[in-house]
């Protein structure tokens, strides 16, 4: 049989009481030692002074003694049971009893040898509770016999069961009490969370814009609603994201499937000589080649979706990497005539992997040659500035409107595709570069003027070369 969980608020009432449960136990522990230590200390007063007061009623002859005033005595508080009755005992070195108050009528109290001298004890005297103490009565240095005093305990015994009794009831009244106060209070406490359960019953993949009403107060409720807020920003800014990347790479990957399909269907209409059919498939080969490039960049975005765990770190030296970058587009560079300088006026290293931080050259390079004028300008230029170093490639390209700044970083984005279609691309180029650049911690700026060209910023921290 499964046993059911209490609930949250059931719990923190139940922590809340058993820590009170405790505490008050506590202090009703205290309460009850303090009224009995001070009954008893009545008791013990009274007792000390009826001994200091009886020691000095009896005189001393030979090795006995007798009470002085013995009639005196016997008519004194002792001959009737009062509030608070006194008991008083002679007995002599044999125990035999000489002689003892009248209010113990037939009883007597008892020697008891093993509580010793001058201490005070509790025993009983005819079923009923009393407190002794056993004096002994000197001759110089002998023990001629004893005093014993004892007082009846009844009053005080009964105070302190009454005491007993009464915070035995009080105390689970008083713990129920509490239980419900806590729960009410724990209740009101966290309501917020009651809002929390209905907000995330509510919240879908199709319905992100609920969020949890925030608590007035501004504790850590507050901050928990708050964060769980935040948490849901981001992921219906990502998911939309998602939504908006998947469009577009459907889009993209249906464009060249479907000139290729158009193409092949076309040329099965009717037979074709050769060089239709050469001219047709080499145009199809064309269009497989641009998809299968596409598809290489949306797997190289996938692979490195927060991947920083896989990097490869390591001393990379900088001028060798932007020199390769350059030999590897050196068919671009000679198609268009573009005149490239380079002005590395030192050796650089930097600390990173060099696989992914040549992707980001190699694609920063290609971008500027593909969107640069026949006959143009590429300059590589690296230079340090405190413990920085700035690599600054410029081209004299086409560049890009102001307005278009802001998202060229976006997936398929390209800057007025529509009036260049001679210039081929996938607009992933530099979201691959943004990508990697977060990954690597490398700051990029990218500044442009339509007509001019633009530049490209990358700021990269030294390498320690020690």
């Amino acid at each position: 049989m499964k046993i059911q969980q209490l609930s949250f608020k059931n719990r923190i009432a139940s922590n809340y009481i058993v820590t009170t449960a405790l505490l008050i136990f506590v202090v009703f522990f205290i309460i009850y030692s303090i009224v009995k230590f001070s009954v008893y200390s009545h008791v013990n007063n009274d007792i000390t002074s009826e001994v200091e007061k009886h020691l000095t009623e009896i005189e001393i002859v030979g090795n006995s003694f007798h009470l002085i005033h013995e009639e005196e005595w016997k008519e004194q508080e002792h001959n009737t049971l009062d509030v608070n009755p006194v008991f008083i005992q002679f007995i002599d070195q044999n125990r035999n009893v000489i002689q003892k108050s009248p209010n113990l009528k037939k009883s007597s109290l008892i020697f008891r040898k093993e509580n010793g001298e001058n201490k005070l004890f509790d025993t009983k005297l005819a079923d009923n509770s009393i407190r002794q103490i056993q004096v002994p009565i000197y001759e110089k240095t002998k023990i001629i016999g004893y005093i014993i005093i004892a007082m009846s305990l009844e009053d005080a015994t009964m105070v302190l069961n009454n005491l007993f009794e009464v915070l035995l009831i009080v105390y689970p009244l008083i713990l129920i009490v509490l239980f419900f106060i806590a729960r009410f209070i724990a209740g009101r406490s966290i309501k917020p969370i009651s809002s929390i359960i209905t907000t995330s019953n509510i919240i879908t993949k199709d319905n992100l814009t609920s969020r949890i009403p925030l608590p007035q107060n501004r504790d850590e409720l507050f901050v928990l609603s708050q964060t769980i807020n935040n948490l849901l920003d981001r992921i219906e800014t990502a998911i939309e994201r998602e939504k908006q990347f998947t469009s577009d790479a459907s889009h993209e990957l249906r464009t060249p499937l479907t000139v290729i399909k158009g193409t092949l269907e076309v040329l099965i209409r009717k037979p074709r000589n050769p060089a239709e059919y050469e001219e047709k498939i080499n145009f199809c080969v064309t269009e497989v080649d641009r998809l299968n490039y596409l598809v290489d960049q949306l797997l190289l975005l996938a692979r490195f979706e927060n991947q920083k765990q896989s990097l490869k770190i390591e001393k990379v030296y900088l001028n060798a990497i932007f020199l390769d970058a350059i030999a590897r587009n050196s068919t671009a560079i000679q198609s268009k005539n573009i005149s490239v300088s380079t002005n590395f006026t030192s050796d650089y290293y930097i600390e990173t992997d060099s696989y992914l931080f040549l992707i980001i050259v190699n694609n920063l390079i290609s971008n500027a040659l593909k969107y640069s004028n026949q006959n143009g300008n590429l300059a590589v230029n690296l230079k340090s500035i405190g413990s920085k170093i700035e690599c600054h490639i410029i081209d004299t390209g086409i560049g890009i409107p102001k307005e278009d700044l802001e998202s060229i970083f976006n997936q398929f984005y390209r800057s007025k595709s529509n009036e260049h279609p001679e210039i081929k691309g996938t607009g992933l180029g530099l979201s691959i570069v943004k990508r990697l650049c977060t990954l690597l911690n490398i700051d990029i700026t990218i500044t442009s003027e339509e007509g001019i060209g633009t530049q490209v910023v990358l700021s990269l921290s030294k390498a320690d070369l020690k």
